[in-house]
């Protein structure tokens, strides 16, 4: 690859003349800067304007951290702040962090490229190791609550979404609604919680411990939890789940059992299932642009006055799973 170097020395100048014929400096001699210039066309040199920026201490890079890129919702959200992100003059670098042990270390990996601005939806309880980096450039949450940090965060509804969609199952007739989620580690597990019980509370039916199960967190152990559910004395009719990936786990088993059911999220397939899944439908992409837009408001105007924390609006989504309770 031709270098900088490699022009200064076809041209007969000095790195540093090369950089100011690149720059536009008019303090450089025509006869010079057409010297450069042909030297450049002569051997095919492309600046290298990344290197260009890291010099300048910045890269026109965002980076995004979410917890797997797979996922639709987090991919969609990606395609948010990204697709804000190239009308900007900016590129996006993402990564995945899964596991919550490892966050800090990729986390950081990232930071360490001198980015513009930085998203992040955590997996782990305690983001405070980021408190110094919140000097140097704007970050953003998205999907979850930044714990012991205070920086900006846009989230959906998730305690009105998960109480309107509780409160749908109770308006069919149930009147034992499980809930079934995976971690409270993340603020979304918990908010969700919060709806669930708000909506049991002002419904004004008896709140049962026994029908909360936070232990859903593959497969294996989504069937454990709802075959413990329904060997109980009293066993619920409806299900709220807390997110897709234990909705999706439920699915095979709700072919066979009269149960109604609500995913807080949306997935791809959904309406295909039998039955087909209700679901409150997030938007993600809305998010990702948010975040996005919040991040290029903070680089504008650091000091600006904008709200810490942003909520996008669910949808309820009504499918064959919103059934009332089976007659005996």
């Amino acid at each position: 690859m031709v270098s900088m170097r490699d022009v200064a020395r076809e041209a007969g100048v000095s790195i540093k003349t090369v950089s100011r014929v690149h720059t536009g400096d008019p303090q450089v001699a025509p006869e010079t800067r057409e010297r450069v210039e042909r030297a450049i066309a002569d051997l095919g040199y492309v600046a290298n304007g990344l290197a260009s920026t890291f010099r300048q201490g910045r890269s026109p890079v965002i980076g995004i951290a979410v917890p797997d890129i797979s996922d639709p919702f987090f991919a969609a959200l990606v395609q948010g702040i990204d697709a804000v992100a190239a009308n900007n003059h900016l590129i996006t670098v993402v990564a995945s962090i899964a596991d919550q042990e490892l966050e800090q270390e990729r986390v950081e990996a990232l930071l360490s490229r001198r980015l513009q601005g930085f998203v992040l939806a955590p997996s782990s309880d305690d983001q405070a190791y980021l408190a110094p980096w919140t000097a140097q450039l704007p970050i953003v949450f998205v999907d979850r609550q930044p714990v012991h940090l205070s920086v900006d965060w846009i989230e959906s509804d998730d305690e009105r979404g998960a109480h309107r969609a509780v409160s749908h199952l109770i308006g069919l007739g149930h009147r034992r609604v499980a809930f079934l989620g995976d971690t409270t580690i993340v603020s979304t597990t918990r908010a969700r919680q919060a709806g669930y019980r708000g909506a049991i509370q002002d419904a004004g039916l008896e709140y049962d411990p026994a029908l909360e199960v936070v232990a859903a967190s593959n497969p294996a152990a989504t069937s454990e939890a709802l075959a413990a559910l329904l060997s109980r004395p009293e066993p619920p009719t409806a299900i709220f789940s807390s997110n897709p990936r234990t909705t999706m786990a439920l699915a095979p088993a709700l072919r066979d059992l009269p149960l109604a059911i609500v995913s807080f999220g949306d997935f791809p397939l959904a309406d295909a299932l039998h039955p087909a899944i209700s679901a409150m439908a997030q938007n993600p992409r809305r998010i990702g642009e948010l975040a996005a837009q919040r991040l290029l408001d903070r680089i504008d105007n650091p000091d600006g006055e904008y709200p810490r924390r942003v909520e996008v609006a669910t949808e309820l989504i009504i499918r064959e799973s919103s059934s009332a309770p089976a007659t005996k």
